[in-house]
This record gives C-alpha cells, sequence and structure tokens, in this order.
C-alpha cells in the first residue's frame, strides 16, 4: 500500500525544522540533539531551584512546581536510558543545538521563570493545585507507558501498533506530553506559557505527526485503524462501541 502524500505546508515546515536544529550555521556535527534535549530537561529541577533562591520564593506553587517540573526531567532521562527515542539522536551543529535550545526548549523555562519570579500574580488555590498534580501525574504515566510500548514492540516485531496504549488513540506519547506541559501552564497562570506552547504544539507536534501518519498510512491495516480510534483523544463512540463488545462476549 503506498503512503499518503505529505502537506506542502508540513513538508516546508519540517525542511525548516530540520534546517535550523541540525544544520544552522554548517560545520561539524559533533553534537547529539539527545543531549541537548537531555541538558534542557535533567537541568530544570536545578533552574527552578536557583530561581528560588534568587527570587527568595519558596511558596507552595514554586515547591509543587519544582517537584513537577523536576521529576518529569528525571523521568525523562530514566526513558533515554531505558528506551531511547532513536528520531532524537541525530548529529547536529553546534549552531543547532543553540537554535534548538532558543526556539523550543529553552522557553519551556519561560513558566517557572513567571511563577518564580512573581511576575504573575496568579495564586494557585489547592484544589487547583491538586487538578495540576493530577493532569501532569496522568500526562507522565500515559507519555512513559506509550513510549516504552513503542520502543519493545517495534524492537520485536516492526510494523502497525494497534493495542495497549495505541488501541483507542493514535498519538498517545503526544497526549501525554501536552498533558505534561499544560499542567505547567495552568500551574503558572498566565498566558505566556500558553502561546509558548501553541508555538511547540502547532510548528512541531503537528508536523512529527503529520509524517508520522503518513509513514503509517503505508500498512494495509492502516483505514481500518485511523477509522476507530482519535489522533490525540479517543473516538467515544468506537470506544463505547468497544464495550459493548466486550460486555456482549462475557469480558
Amino acid at each position: 500500500m503506498n503512503p499518503a502524500e505529505p502537506h506542502p505546508l508540513m513538508l516546508a515546515l519540517r525542511r525548516l525544522s530540520h534546517h535550523l536544529s541540525r544544520d544552522f550555521l554548517g560545520g561539524p556535527r559533533p553534537l547529539r540533539l539527545s543531549w541537548v534535549i537531555n541538558f534542557q530537561k535533567g537541568g530544570t529541577a536545578l533552574f527552578v531551584l536557583l530561581l528560588m533562591a534568587l527570587y527568595d520564593n519558596y511558596s507552595p506553587a514554586a515547591w509543587v512546581y519544582l517537584a513537577l517540573h523536576g521529576t518529569y526531567g528525571v523521568c525523562w532521562l530514566l526513558k533515554h536510558l531505558a528506551f531511547p527515542d532513536r528520531a532524537w539522536d541525530v548529529p547536529v551543529t553546534f549552531g543547532g543545538a543553540l537554535m534548538s535550545f532558543a526556539l523550543v526548549l529553552g522557553p519551556y523555562w519561560v513558566a517557572p521563570f513567571l511563577l518564580v519570579s512573581r511576575l504573575t500574580s496568579f495564586e494557585p488555590s489547592w484544589p487547583w493545585l491538586a487538578l495540576c498534580i493530577a493532569l501532569h501525574t496522568l500526562g507522565v504515566a500515559i507519555m512513559m507507558a506509550a513510549d516504552a510500548q513503542k520502543f519493545y514492540t517495534l524492537k520485536h516485531r516492526p510494523g502497525l501498533i494497534a493495542e495497549g496504549m495505541f488501541k483507542h488513540v493514535r498519538h498517545p506519547n503526544y497526549l501525554g506530553e501536552m498533558m505534561i506541559y499544560a499542567a505547567y501552564a495552568l500551574l503558572v497562570g498566565h498566558w505566556l506559557p500558553w502561546l509558548v506552547l501553541a508555538w511547540v504544539w502547532l510548528a512541531l507536534f503537528a508536523v512529527n505527526i503529520h509524517f508520522k501518519e503518513i509513514s503509517l498510512s503505508r500498512y494495509p491495516e492502516w483505514p481500518a485503524y485511523k477509522a476507530r480510534t482519535g489522533l490525540l483523544l479517543p473516538k467515544l463512540w468506537g470506544y463505547v462501541g468497544g464495550l459493548r463488545e466486550g460486555r456482549g462476549s462475557g469480558i
């Protein structure tokens, strides 16, 4: 089965993204994109701690943010050690590493800066903190489980994954990642982190998802799988139908 053709806009955005993150300024490629990502993810806890010390802000919201974003960084490093994503293990130039940090990874630190520096007057209540913690926990669980399933399934059986975390949602790993960073934006209560997320989700996530779907469309079972699943959220009618079938069969 021939794969679908990519959208011209998505193709142009991917070429631009690859140039900026891998080839910018040219020259040798001594670095790996994964190193840049791991540096930012793993360094977030230290960055937030330094902000708390600099602005003398040890409020409950600051501690909760440190716990959430800092723990996520540790989870990311553990994930990289246990089941790394080969998509990030590409050589990049120094300019590409700099652009990756400046355009995507660095702006993620806008949220803790706004919160800890008190540039936002938003003070989350305890129920709001609980909501952020719950959303973040679910996001980490979904992302880690989906990435682990994808890594070990493809290691032993290449092809379309249509079960487990991918049974009702085609891109649960991206869903989990979006839930994680949405929790940070909700915790900060400012429009700027949402603007950063909109940029990342539209310019990177949407493009990656588009090309992932193009790649998966080469499998014969793709049309049926796409029809019964949602892009990021389950199709409610398909999920309810599956539950009914399960009850009817005595499950």
